[in-house]
């Protein structure tokens, strides 16, 4: 059976999940209620990404290429570029929901947006993906407006497109966001993981919300009831594992702050052969370099306080004078497209 044809078989399986037909109503009847909640937060998480990420170096960049940058309340159902209009709607500022965004800073249509993880890793997989190579993730806000903003900067860099992981949110990503915000990753992850698990025993509908990106995910977890559980620590994780296990053309990882938490989440229950000719880029935050098969550079700015305490002690390769940030229009902030064309080994991971 080959691949396209497990994923196929993996899709029927999420849309025949118990959950999603057994609970439907109590979980329609919970949304009004709990979503607007979400939103407040994914609104704040924005913010955070205006801040952290070269979001008006993105929003410019696409402005001289004729292109509106449209972070609205939008759906979450649809492709994310009307053909029609030169608005890409990235539902960045409230959107509970997570999605991947495929960002090619040379060629038209510059942004995609997949909603749902199978049709994305169709498209990874087959003829019109056949460039893709690189997956990025971010930390700190983990919207949709940042992760493009970072994406179009690796973008640059290699001269190829990026799949950025945007995360859903659910209620679960709100507890540790209400206790204190994202300092400790490794906290973080925990509270997540842990709230996401009882909510999947105790409200399964409630389980779902922010989660419809995760749970298009072939062989995702779910507990006895059909809810969905994290696996790999977070959302991000489960999300970043999900496609490095099933898009085998991807052979880079991009991430920033705690995104690279995620990435090292990810990669370690991948089987050998699959993490043979991985390579791994991080800003921001060093994580273990303990897959020997694995090319790492590691970028940590002197300045970054923050990326040091989440670090836990590993070193990475380079220390620029830098702070945390990723935005260009702030003095002394993380140069990721100069950064990542000095790392030999990134590009080497295409051939």
């Amino acid at each position: 059976m080959n691949a396209d044809s497990n994923i196929d078989s993996a899709a029927a399986d999420v849309r025949s999940d118990p959950i999603a037909g057994g609970d439907l109503a109590l979980y329609e009847l919970q949304r009004p209620m709990v979503e607007p909640l979400l939103r407040m937060f994914r609104l704040t998480n924005t913010a955070l990404d205006m801040l952290f990420c070269d979001v008006g170096a993105f929003t410019a960049a696409m402005s001289t290429r004729g292109m509106a940058v449209d972070t609205g309340m939008g759906s979450n159902s649809g492709a994310g570029r009307n053909p029609l209009s030169n608005h890409f709607d990235l539902s960045a500022l409230t959107n509970p929901e997570g999605s991947i965004l495929v960002v090619d800073a040379n060629l038209p249509p510059y942004v995609e947006r997949f909603d749902d993880m199978v049709e994305f890793l169709l498209y990874a997989n087959g003829p019109a993906g056949e460039r893709l190579r690189s997956v990025s993730i971010t930390g700190i806000g983990s919207s949709a407006l940042g992760a493009a903003a970072f994406a179009w900067n690796a973008s640059r860099a290699l001269a190829e497109p990026v799949a950025a992981i945007v995360p859903g949110y659910g209620l679960a990503d709100v507890v540790p966001q209400a206790l204190g915000g994202w300092f400790g990753f490794g906290l973080h992850d925990w509270l997540q993981s842990t709230t996401q698990a009882f909510l999947a025993a105790a409200a399964p509908s409630l389980a779902q919300m922010g989660r419809q990106l995760a749970r298009s995910s072939p062989h995702h977890a779910r507990a006895a009831n059909g809810a969905p559980v994290f696996e790999h620590g977070s959302a991000a994780s489960d999300d970043l594992h999900g496609v490095l296990q099933n898009a085998h053309r991807i052979t880079r990882v991009i991430g920033h702050s705690k995104g690279a938490l995620a990435i090292e989440n990810a990669l370690r229950s991948l089987p050998p052969e699959r993490i043979r000719n991985l390579s791994v880029a991080t800003f921001g935050c060093a994580i273990a370099e303990e897959l020997k098969h694995c090319g790492y550079a590691q970028f940590l700015g002197i300045l970054d306080g923050l990326g040091v305490l989440n670090s836990w002690g590993h070193q990475p390769e380079q220390r620029p004078l830098a702070h945390h940030s990723t935005n260009s229009f702030i003095p002394f902030s993380l140069p990721v497209a100069a950064l990542l064309e000095q790392a030999p080994s990134l590009r080497a991971a295409a051939s």
